[in-house]
């Protein structure tokens, strides 16, 4: 690794590499449903099918190799895992660019399935370098800065895009090269070495990480309830660009430009309303407003008639995305500090979970229900949402009375 001058950690630094981060997947999002169709011959209904399997795919393998890439950053420390993590990135986004059938996209995507412990280890840093009242505003930082990447980078797809589907993927690599370069050179190290630890497969491995998130109280219900909200949005996020095609008739360039809207809210709301709002209502509040709104706002999704309506709803719909920082920060505040990287990789793998099923549920009523209940993906991840803030309420009720028994 790049030696590097003494610089003290904080949210700012892991800010700038998140933004990099997301604009590189965000480059490919417009053009990568459309090559998939055309490596299936044009067909819409096939082409939904094989993009629901290669995202599967990719979160498959990010499933086992999360747990495993965020207990290592707890032994060697979060900036060399982002760091192995980027290159593998940047390596996917080449192969894919070069992809001469779907087979090699599947290929790419494992390769970037591995290596997309980036996220678990960004998460930890957070939570390394704020005290626990501060941690629900600074993911929605890092929240906004998915915003922020997504305003850049499916508009940069958009327009790459206007030059060949394949343009935006060497467009990508190099916009993750970049982000390696400023990690190697410009990115400290959060994690003290007192509070570093010896790794463990029993540990690292997907199901015992997931087993030991039970030896902390009131942990369980919120990471399933983080499951699930990130099972709908992962719905939502792998019909949008089928759907506003097939139901609204965009471009590539309209998909991409409602995207970068999609992204100027979420930064608006996440990096300038999330402090005012959890320091109105609290975390828990928080996170009931954000999976009620985003229930509703699906099934407006799904319901709209025209075009223009999904802008309307988008706007209402940012106000949603305060549940997952609200989730994370409570979740945290019952981990210690030198076990946050295997927590960050638990919560990682459950993502993943959702990244494997969502989009292949959601794909699926896609394709079969196309001409009768387009919007029905939009439905399913409402339904979810509702079922979250189930056991939302659970895991509230079961915290309040272990807390009031400890005090007893």
């Amino acid at each position: 690794m790049v030696a590097q001058k003494q610089r003290k950690p904080a949210v700012g630094f892991i800010f700038v590499t998140l933004v990099l981060l997301i604009v590189g997947i965000g480059i490919i999002i417009p053009v990568l449903p459309g090559l998939i169709t055309q490596f299936n011959g044009g067909s819409v209904a096939e082409g939904s099918g094989s993009y629901g399997w290669l995202v599967g795919v990719y979160a498959t393998m990010q499933f086992i190799a999360s747990p495993i890439l965020g207990s290592l950053s707890d032994r060697y420390g979060r900036r060399k895992v982002i760091l192995v993590a980027l290159a593998g990135s940047a390596v996917d986004y080449v192969v894919m660019g070069f992809a001469p059938t779907l087979g090699w996209l599947f290929v790419a995507r494992m390769i970037s399935g591995v290596t997309a412990g980036a996220l678990a280890a960004c998460n930890a840093y957070i939570a390394d370098v704020t005290p626990p009242e501060k941690r629900a505003q600074a993911y929605g930082l890092l929240g906004a800065a998915f915003g922020v990447g997504f305003v850049i980078g499916p508009a940069m797809g958009g327009i790459l895009g206007q030059y060949g589907l394949r343009v935006p993927f060497f467009g990508a690599a190099v916009i993750v090269a970049a982000n390696w370069l400023y990690g190697a050179f410009l990115l400290p190290e959060s994690l003290a070495v007192e509070n570093r630890r010896p790794f463990s497969w029993k540990r690292a491995n997907p199901v015992g990480s997931l087993m030991a998130l039970r030896k902390f109280r009131g942990v369980v219900d919120l990471a399933w309830m983080y499951f699930i909200n990130n099972f709908a949005q992962t719905m939502l996020q792998n019909v949008w660009v089928l759907y506003t095609g097939y139901r609204y008739h965009w471009s590539t360039l309209q998909e991409g430009l409602s995207l970068t809207f999609v992204g100027v809210m979420t930064a608006v709301v996440q990096g300038g309303f999330m402090k005012r709002i959890i320091g109105l209502v609290g975390e828990r509040k928080a996170l009931v407003i954000g999976l009620v709104t985003s229930a509703a706002v699906f099934v407006g999704y799904g319901t709209a008639t025209q075009g223009w309506m999904i802008y309307a709803l988008i706007v209402l719909g940012s106000f949603g995305g305060i549940a997952g920082p609200a989730a994370q920060s409570l979740i945290t505040k019952h981990v210690p500090p030198n076990e946050q990287g295997a927590l960050q990789g638990s919560l990682s793998g459950l993502l993943s979970l959702s990244y494997i099923f969502g989009p292949i549920l959601a794909a699926w009523s896609f394709g079969h229900f196309l001409n009768a209940i387009p919007g029905i993906a939009f439905y399913e991840a409402a339904a979810c949402l509702l079922i979250a803030l189930a056991l939302a309420f659970r895991s509230f009720q079961i915290d309040d009375r272990l807390s009031a028994k400890s005090a007893a």
